[in-house]
């Protein structure tokens, strides 16, 4: 799953025209940073990817990708530097790294697809890229599920239904550790109209640093109400499964996106977040908190030349006192007001 003053850049499509007619090449690119203020001036109390910090200008990404078509042959090398896309491949060390993506992909049919190399994870509702999502600050349930997968995927696609199954290193790992199994991926997807699109996704495997057997599934809505309306929703269940333990432990959360962009220029979104995790199991590490948290985010996006602003306040209470305040006392709940912007071509 959850920024103020950035840029962002996104390099325009083009294509290279020395080559046939039945391949492209396309770049695009963005530039994204953020200023944020805690409230309570305390660093711990950001709890979730991309934002941990207040008071300073923080860069957030310079991303670049190359999209490369050939007749039934796609090819995509995206790649990121900066804070968010180290964040993004925590795993991994020096230029590696900076990889968002990179895979390959065929058409045998118009039905089917085969994919390998690494890409972002099927999971969730929101992505890595700020000039996608309309938050800046991310939610909980990205911040502990899945971020990347490496390995091989089929997609199959039947009318307005699709199925991906795929095998993949474990969660996050570009180089599957040693002894470790590999990741089962699926997804369904229904296109029940224009407007309205459902997704059930699921990842299963084993977690390199305890060898604890994970299974999530998750499930979207996106749905188009009016011109200027739409809504989203997120939900996901996680169970984990200790190696000395017989019995499931589990995660969860719920969240609501309502969208309304009354000019082309200016958009609004509330997010609305329930993350639960009484048995703190969603990090190997003081980051699991224990107890149910209740995370909303109002977010403005402002569209100024080629920047979009994105204004956002973001208030969270917890059934447990996991942040404080700048003396250090415990307390259930914390604010926070960000200012994130990127530029994209």
């Amino acid at each position: 799953m959850a920024l103020v003053c950035s840029m962002a850049i996104n390099v325009c499509a083009q294509e290279n025209s020395t080559t046939p007619k039945s391949s492209s090449l396309k770049f695009s690119g963005s530039l994204d940073g953020y200023v944020r203020q805690d409230f309570g001036e305390d660093l711990t109390n950001n709890k979730t990817s991309f934002t941990n910090s207040y008071g300073k200008f923080m860069l957030g990404m310079l991303s670049g990708k190359a999209d490369y078509t050939y007749k039934k042959l796609n090819v995509v090398a995206d790649i990121g530097i900066g804070k968010r896309a180290k964040e993004f491949a925590y795993n991994d060390k020096g230029i590696v790294s900076a990889i968002k993506q990179l895979y390959a992909s065929v058409n045998l049919s118009d039905n089917i697809k085969l994919t390998a190399g690494t890409w972002a994870t099927h999971v969730g509702y929101e992505v890595l890229d700020p000039n996608v999502n309309r938050n800046y600050s991310m939610s909980y349930m990205f911040s502990y599920g899945p971020f990347l997968h490496t390995g091989l995927k089929a997609d199959f696609t039947f009318g307005k239904s699709g199925f991906m199954i795929g095998i993949a290193n474990p969660t996050d790992y570009r180089k599957a550790p040693t002894g470790n199994k590999k990741s089962l991926l699926a997804q369904y997807s229904l296109a029940v109209n224009d407007d309205i699109k459902v997704y059930l996704n699921y990842v299963g495997g084993q977690r390199p640093t305890d060898q604890a057997k994970t299974r999530q599934i998750d499930a979207v809505l996106t749905s188009k109400l009016s011109d200027k309306v739409n809504i989203g929703y997120n939900g996901t269940f996680s169970a984990v499964k200790a190696a000395s333990s017989t019995k499931n432990d589990f995660w969860y959360g719920n969240a609501l996106y309502l969208n309304y962009d009354p000019r082309q220029t200016i958009g609004l979104t509330m997010r609305t977040e329930l993350f639960s995790d009484k048995k703190r199991i969603s990090a190997l590490s003081s980051a699991a908190y224990g107890g149910s948290i209740v995370a909303t985010t109002i977010s403005a996006n402002v569209k100024v030349g080629p920047v979009m602003l994105i204004p956002e306040f973001r208030f969270e209470n917890c059934s447990n006192k996991i942040f404080h305040n700048k003396i250090g006392s415990e307390k259930n709940g914390t604010s926070s007001l960000v200012l994130g912007a990127y530029y994209k071509f």
